[in-house]
C-alpha cells in the first residue's frame, strides 16, 4: 500500500520544511527525487538524505517566481530521470500585515512566488505529463486559502488562487491520465511559521485556535502525500485534502 517504487519526483522549496519532509517521506515509500530551491546547501543536505535511502537523487537551484528558471529545472530533470512522474509545489513565501499597509512590492512578491510560480511548475510539468499520458501533481495551499485570516490577505490570496487552480488543472487533464490535488496545511512548525509560534503573545493564540492545541510536525505531512502521489489514490483528482489539527472543524 501506498508505495512510490522507482516514481520520479519533483519537489520545489525541497530544501527545508513541508517539501524537505515530503521528499524524504517520498524516498522512503520508493520514489527517485529531484528536490529545487534557491538555496544549494540545504538542496545538498536533502539531497544527500534521499541517496542514504538508496535512491537517486537531484539538487537543483531554481526560482519558482521566474518561468525561465522553472523551464531549465525541469530540463534538468527529465535529463537526469527522463522523466516527471509526480510534482510536488510546495515552494513559497508569507508575510503578515493588512491589505491597507501591503505595498505593490510586497504583494508581488507573494503572488509571483506562491501563485505564478505554481502556474510556471504546473504548466511546464504538465506538458510533459501530457506527452507522457500520466503523471500526479500534488499542490500545498493552505487553510488561509479558504478562511482568510486578518493580516494575512496577500497569502490568503494567493493560496486561495492556488486551491482553484488545482480544479482547472484537474478538470483539464483527466483524461490525459493525470491527477492534480492540493494539500492545505494549518499551522506547521517550520522556518515559516517558527517566528509567530515562538512569540510569547502571537504563539499561544495561534495555538489555542487548533483544536489539538499543537503546530504540526513537517512529518506529519508525508503520509498524506506518498498516499496522494501513490497508485493506491488513483481515483482522487481536484482534491483539497486540509491537514489541521482540527481546525477546520470548527
Amino acid at each position: 500500500m501506498f508505495r512510490l517504487d522507482n516514481k520520479i519526483a519533483l519537489i520545489t522549496g525541497g530544501g527545508r520544511g513541508l517539501g524537505r519532509a515530503i521528499a524524504l517521506a517520498f524516498a522512503d515509500a520508493g520514489a527517485h527525487v529531484a528536490v529545487a530551491s534557491r538555496t544549494r546547501e540545504q538542496l545538498d543536505e536533502v539531497a544527500e538524505a534521499i541517496r542514504a535511502k538508496g535512491r537517486r537523487a537531484l539538487a537543483v537551484e531554481a526560482d519558482v517566481s521566474d518561468s525561465a528558471s522553472v523551464a531549465q529545472m525541469v530540463v534538468a530533470t527529465r535529463r537526469e530521470f527522463g522523466r516527471v512522474d509526480i510534482l510536488v509545489n510546495s515552494a513559497g513565501v508569507g508575510w503578515a500585515e493588512k491589505l491597507a499597509d501591503t505595498s505593490d512590492e510586497t504583494w508581488e512578491w507573494i503572488i509571483k512566488t506562491n501563485l505564478y510560480g505554481v502556474f510556471y511548475c504546473c504548466r511546464d510539468v504538465m506538458r510533459v505529463m501530457i506527452e507522457q499520458k500520466s503523471g500526479n501533481i500534488i499542490n500545498l495551499a493552505s487553510v488561509a486559502g479558504v478562511k482568510g485570516p486578518p493580516g494575512l490577505g496577500a497569502y490568503a490570496a494567493s493560496k486561495g488562487g492556488v486551491i482553484a487552480m488545482t480544479k482547472v488543472l484537474a478538470l483539464e487533464n483527466a483524461r490525459y491520465n493525470v491527477r492534480v490535488n492540493a494539500i492545505a496545511p494549518g499551522y506547521f512548525r517550520t522556518d515559516l511559521n517558527a517566528a509567530a509560534l515562538d512569540d510569547p503573545e502571537l504563539g499561544p493564540k495561534i495555538v489555542k485556535r487548533i483544536p489539538m492545541r499543537r503546530a504540526g510536525k513537517p512529518e506529519e505531512i508525508g503520509g498524506l502525500a506518498v498516499y496522494l502521489a501513490s497508485d493506491d489514490a488513483s481515483f482522487v483528482t481536484g482534491e483539497v485534502y486540509f491537514i489541521t489539527g482540527g481546525e477546520m472543524a470548527q
